[in-house]
C-alpha cells in the first residue's frame, strides 16, 4: 500500500513538475530566432520588403493566425513535447495532434497510423517484430522497405520508442541505416532525448502552453472497425477527450479529410462540431482544377448548406498566377461567397523556394523563385484570399508576418 501511495504521490509531482516547466517555457519570452529576419534580406525589392523590414524590432506576440503543423517539424520531430513547445515559443497560437490509435485502442498523436517506421526507432527494437511488415534491405533494385503502425503496439509498447525525424534510408541494408536519410534542408539536431505523445497528453500540453487545438482524426491503415472499434466510435472518442479534460468548444477545430467524419461531427458533436474542418483532397483527382466548379465533388454552396463552416485547402489551391501576379483561385473566391472560413497548409513543408518548392507551390514557380517569397505567398492569402490560419512547419515565419500585419 505504501508502495501505490508513493508511485502515485512520484506520478503528481511529475505531472506538476512537467506543467511548470511548460509554463516558463512559455513564458520566459516568444522569439522569432532568426530565420524570419533571413527570409525578410532574400525577399524582392517592393513595397512588402519594406514593411517586412520595417517590422524587425517588433515583439513576437501569440496569434491564432500561426498554425503548428505537427509543432515545428522543419528542425524538431514531428508530434512530439518538444516540437510542441517550440511552435509555441514561436507565437503559434494553435497547435495540432494528429490523431491515430493503438492496439489497445488509446489515441495518440502521429501523422498516420503506420508511420512508426520513419518517425521512430522502432525498427532497432525489439518490437520490431511486431510490425506489420518487417524491414527488408535494399536488394536487386528494390529499395529498403518496413510498415510499422501504430495499431501493432499497446499504448504501453508505444510509450516506449524514441521518435526522430521523419526520414528513411531508401538504400539500407540494416534496420540502423535505414534511419537515416533526413532531408538536407532538415537537421536532426534536436532528435535526442524527444518526448511521444497520447492525445490527451497533447490536450494538456497544449492548454499549459496557452495554445488552441486543431486535431486531425487519420483514416486508419487497418480495416474497421477494428476489434468493434467503429469509425463512429474513434471520431467520438477524440471528440470526448476533449470534454474530459474540460476544453471549451471555441479553442477546437476536429479536422479529417474525410467528409463523412466531418459531417458526423456537425451532427453529433455539438459545440465542438461547429468549428469541424473538411481537409480539401480534390487535388487527388486527375481532372480537379481549382479554377473550374464544373469538376468540384462538392460545391462550396453545398458543404455550407451541409453545415460545414471551415475548409482547409492546401496552398495551391487558394491561388492562381494572373499578370505575373498571385489572385485569389476560383475556389477561393466561391468559398468566401459561401461564407465558409478558410485555412491552408503547409508553409515550409518543403525545400527551398529557389529549387521550386516542391508540391505545396505547384504551379506558381513562376512568380515564387526564392525563400524571400514565403511572405509574397503569404501576403496574398492573407490580404486577397482572406484565409484564417496558415500551418506551417516553422511557425515563426507565420507569426512575424501575421504580428507585422496586426493579424
Amino acid at each position: 500500500m505504501l508502495t501505490t501511495r508513493l508511485a502515485v504521490i512520484a506520478t503528481l509531482a511529475a505531472t506538476q513538475v512537467a506543467a511548470d516547466t511548460d509554463a516558463m517555457y512559455y513564458q520566459s519570452g516568444l522569439t522569432y530566432g532568426v530565420r524570419p529576419g533571413y527570409l525578410v534580406s532574400k525577399m524582392k525589392d517592393g513595397p512588402l520588403k519594406d514593411e517586412m523590414m520595417a517590422c524587425l524590432s517588433q515583439t513576437p506576440e501569440t496569434t491564432k493566425f500561426s498554425i503548428g503543423h505537427r509543432g515545428a517539424p522543419l528542425m524538431f520531430p514531428e508530434h512530439t513535447a518538444e516540437s510542441n513547445r517550440a511552435a509555441a515559443a514561436m507565437g503559434a497560437g494553435v497547435l495540432e495532434c494528429d490523431v491515430t490509435f493503438t492496439s489497445d485502442k488509446e489515441l495518440v498523436c502521429r501523422h498516420a497510423q503506420n508511420d512508426l517506421h520513419t518517425t521512430t526507432n522502432i525498427l532497432t527494437t525489439d518490437l520490431a517484430d511486431k510490425c506489420t511488415t518487417p524491414f527488408s534491405p535494399a536488394a536487386d533494385g528494390a529499395d529498403a522497405a518496413a510498415e510499422c503502425r501504430t495499431s501493432d503496439l499497446t499504448l504501453a509498447e508505444f510509450q516506449t520508442l524514441a521518435p526522430k525525424m521523419d526520414s528513411a534510408n531508401r538504400a539500407a541494408t540494416t534496420a540502423e541505416e535505414f534511419q537515416g536519410g533526413n532531408a538536407e534542408w532538415r537537421t536532426t539536431l534536436f532528435n535526442q532525448d524527444a518526448t511521444l505523445l497520447t492525445h490527451a497528453e497533447s490536450i494538456q500540453l497544449f492548454d499549459s502552453l496557452g495554445a488552441d487545438f486543431t486535431p486531425e482524426l487519420k483514416a486508419p491503415s487497418v480495416e474497421m472497425p477494428f476489434d468493434g472499434f467503429t469509425y463512429a466510435d474513434y471520431a467520438d472518442k477524440m471528440i470526448q477527450e476533449y470534454r474530459d479534460a474540460g476544453i471549451d468548444p471555441a479553442r477546437v477545430w476536429p479536422q479529417s479529410f474525410d467528409i463523412e467524419i466531418v459531417k458526423h461531427w456537425v451532427d453529433t458533436a455539438g459545440e465542438y462540431g461547429e468549428q469541424a474542418v473538411y481537409l480539401m483532397d480534390q487535388y487527388e483527382g486527375e481532372t480537379f482544377s481549382a479554377m473550374d466548379e464544373a469538376n468540384w465533388p462538392n460545391t462550396m454552396d453545398e458543404l455550407k448548406d451541409m453545415g460545414i463552416n471551415y475548409i482547409a485547402p492546401p496552398l495551391f489551391m487558394l491561388v492562381t498566377v494572373e499578370d505575373g501576379e498571385l489572385v485569389p483561385s476560383t475556389l477561393a473566391k466561391k468559398a468566401k461567397e459561401a461564407d465558409l472560413g478558410i485555412i491552408t497548409w503547409s508553409l515550409e513543408r518543403s525545400g527551398p523556394l529557389a529549387n521550386g518548392g516542391g508540391w505545396y507551390f505547384s504551379g506558381l514557380d513562376s512568380v515564387i523563385d526564392t525563400d524571400g517569397d514565403y511572405f509574397t505567398l503569404l501576403d496574398a492569402l492573407a490580404q486577397k484570399v482572406g484565409v484564417q490560419g496558415v500551418f506551417a512547419d516553422w511557425p515563426a515565419t507565420v507569426t512575424y508576418y501575421a504580428n507585422c500585419k496586426g493579424l
